[in-house]
C-alpha cells in the first residue's frame, strides 16, 4: 500500500470524474425526454458529446505540453462544470448539443490528464494493482451514480447542481496531492492510413463498438422509458449493461491470447447479436427479461474494444503501439458520433425495439467482415504476438499506455519536476 498511497488522490479524482460523467450521460437523455425533445434530437445531443471527445483526443497532448497537467485539469474541470449548469439555464436542443460537445472535449482532456499522470507515477511493481483499483473505481462510480437519478429525480435543478459540484470537487484531491507534476507527455500521432494497414479488422471493429455501445449509453434510458420502465428500473438497466461488461472481459481475453483472436471476436459479436435480438423480440416491457438481456449484451459487447485493440497490437511493429492506442480510440469516437444519431432516428420512427434490431444488424455485418478477413490474412501465432490481452477503458489513449507499458518492458516514466 505504500506504493499505492501517493496515487490515492488521483484515483479519488478519477472516481468523481467518471461518476459525474456516467451520471450526466444517463440523466441528460432522460431530462431531454422530460423537456419534450424528440428521440432524434436526443441522439443529436448524445452525438455532440462524442464529437467533442474525438476532437479532445487529438488536441489534448498539445494542451498538456503547453500548460502542464494541473492547469489543464483545472481549466477543463471549470469549463465542464459551467457547461452542466448552463444546460439548466437554457433548455434548447441546439444549445444542449454545443454544451455536450464542450463537455466531451473537456472530459477527453480530463481523463487524459489523470491517466497520463497515473502512467508517469506507477512502476511495474505496482502497475497491476493500480490498474485493478482504477477499473474498480470506474465500475463502482458509474454504477453508483446511476442510482442518484431515481433518488433525486429528473425534474428540477438538483442533478444539474450535483454534476457541477462533482466536477468542481474533482479539483480538490488533485490539488491537495503531491505538488510536483509529471513531465509533459510525448505527442500522440494520428495516421489513419497506417492504422488501417496495420489492421483493417480492428479499425472496423472499433467503429462498430462505437456504433453500438455508444447508442446504448446515449439512448438506453430512452429505450427503458419507452418500454415502460420506472426511473429506478432504468438506472438498474443501465447498470446491468455496465456490470455485464466486466464479467467476460478476462475469460474472453484469456482465450484470445491462446487462440486466433478473430475467433474470439466472432464469439463475442455473436453473443452480443443474440442478446440484442432477445431484447428486441422477446423482452418486451418485462423488467427482469430486460435486465438479463442487457447484462448478457454488455458481457459480450463491451469486451470487443479491448479484443480489437489487442488484435491491432498483434500486427503493430516496433514503435507503433502508441499509434494503435490513439487510433483505436479515435475510430471508436467516429462510430460513437454516428451511432446515437442513426439509432435515434430508427427509434423515433419504428419504436424502442428498433434500437436493438439496429445493433444486431451492425453486429451481423461485422461478423461477415471478420470471416472475410480470416480468409484473407493468416492469424498471428500466440508465440509471435507483441503482448497479451488488456482490459481497456475508452477514456483516453493514455490508459492504453498505462495498461500496455509493461508489455514493452518499460517502467513508469516517473520523471518529475
Amino acid at each position: 500500500m505504500s506504493h499505492i498511497r501517493p496515487l490515492v488522490p488521483l484515483l479519488i479524482t478519477a472516481g468523481i470524474l467518471i461518476g459525474g460523467n456516467g451520471l450526466q450521460g444517463t440523466f441528460i437523455s432522460l431530462r431531454a425526454s422530460h423537456e419534450g425533445f424528440s428521440t432524434s434530437l436526443i441522439g443529436l445531443v448524445g452525438a455532440g458529446y462524442n464529437i467533442g471527445f474525438a476532437v479532445g483526443c487529438i488536441y489534448v497532448t498539445r494542451v498538456l505540453r503547453a500548460i502542464g497537467h494541473i492547469r489543464t485539469f483545472s481549466a477543463m474541470a471549470a469549463i465542464a462544470s459551467a457547461s452542466a449548469i448552463a444546460m439548466l439555464l437554457v433548455i434548447d436542443p441546439t444549445f444542449w448539443f454545443f454544451m455536450r460537445l464542450l463537455a466531451g472535449l473537456c472530459f477527453a482532456s480530463l481523463f487524459a490528464t489523470v491517466e497520463s499522470w497515473l502512467n508517469a507515477s506507477v512502476t511495474n511493481a505496482n502497475r497491476a494493482r493500480t490498474l485493478s483499483l482504477y477499473r474498480l473505481v470506474d465500475l463502482g462510480s458509474v454504477t453508483a451514480a446511476q442510482y442518484l437519478i431515481p433518488g433525486v429525480g429528473i425534474g428540477g435543478f438538483q442533478l444539474f447542481a450535483i454534476i457541477s459540484m462533482a466536477l468542481t470537487l474533482s479539483l480538490v484531491p488533485i490539488s491537495l496531492a503531491d505538488r510536483s507534476a509529471p513531465v509533459a507527455p510525448e505527442a500522440i500521432r494520428f495516421d489513419v492510413k497506417k492504422l488501417w494497414n496495420i489492421s483493417p479488422l480492428a479499425t472496423i471493429g472499433c467503429i462498430v463498438v462505437g456504433l453500438t455501445n455508444a447508442a446504448f449509453r446515449s439512448l438506453g434510458p430512452i429505450y427503458g422509458e419507452e418500454i415502460g420502465l420506472s426511473v429506478t428500473e432504468i438506472a438498474s438497466f443501465m447498470s446491468a449493461g455496465i456490470i455485464g461488461g466486466v464479467v467476460l472481459q478476462y475469460p474472453l481475453g484469456l482465450y484470445s491470447d491462446k487462440l486466433d483472436r478473430r475467433v474470439i471476436i466472432l464469439v463475442a459479436t455473436l453473443g452480443a447479436t443474440l442478446a440484442a435480438l432477445f431484447l428486441a423480440i422477446f423482452a418486451g416491457g418485462d423488467e427482469w427479461m430486460n435486465l438479463a438481456g442487457i447484462f448478457v449484451f454488455g458481457a459480450f459487447a463491451m469486451p470487443l474494444y479491448s479484443l480489437c485493440s489487442a488484435h491491432a497490437n498483434d500486427h503493430a511493429g516496433e514503435g507503433e503501439h502508441a499509434l494503435v492506442s490513439a487510433g483505436m480510440l479515435f475510430f471508436w469516437s467516429i462510430g460513437a458520433i454516428i451511432g446515437p444519431l442513426f439509432a435515434s432516428v430508427l427509434l423515433d420512427i419504428f419504436g424502442p425495439d428498433a434500437m436493438f434490431i439496429y445493433m444486431a444488424v451492425v453486429m451481423v455485418m461485422f461478423m461477415a467482415y471478420t470471416v472475410l478477413r480470416m480468409g484473407t490474412r493468416p492469424g498471428v501465432p500466440a508465440e509471435k504476438r507483441h503482448g497479451r490481452f488488456r482490459n481497456l477503458l475508452r477514456t483516453s489513449a493514455f490508459f492504453n499506455k498505462l495498461a500496455g507499458a509493461e508489455r514493452n518492458g518499460k517502467g513508469s516514466g516517473g520523471k518529475r519536476r
